[in-house]
């Protein structure tokens, strides 16, 4: 990806050099990185909302109000994951590393891989 903004699900106050959260949905904040020409230019947070058991929504909507591209998620549930797609958000996957600023730049070299839908959550909790 060499131009755009990828959010990442963050614990405590996100930033580049934070850790991820498991599922997305629980995240304190998203941190949001601002891409060009290959390039890391911009990173800021944005505070998660809280969503009721099945308003898996609220996420989707709040990243998309955000200009967002692509999503890095270690897990996530069948529909959000529909509902990112629904609104032109890539969404890729990995589940091994926590820290924020490799999996990002592993996105921006073209080396993290969409989310198949045999990788989704059943939702409602940990992964």
């Amino acid at each position: 990806m060499k131009n755009g903004r990828i959010a990442v699900p963050s614990m405590h106050l996100g930033g580049l050099d934070g850790v991820r959260a498991g599922h997305f949905g629980h995240c304190d904040v998203f941190t949001l990185i601002d891409v060009k020409d290959g390039e890391i230019k911009e990173v800021q947070t944005i505070a998660n909302r809280e969503h009721v058991q099945g308003g898996c929504m609220v996420p989707v909507n709040l990243l998309a109000g955000h200009n967002v591209n692509a999503l890095i998620v270690g897990g996530i549930g069948m529909r959000p994951l529909m509902g990112f797609r629904q609104v032109g958000i890539d969404v890729y996957h990995d589940a091994v590393r926590p820290d924020i600023r490799p999996v990002v730049e592993d996105l921006i070299a073209g080396k993290l891989d969409q989310i198949r839908e045999d990788q989704v959550c059943g939702g409602g909790g940990g992964h």
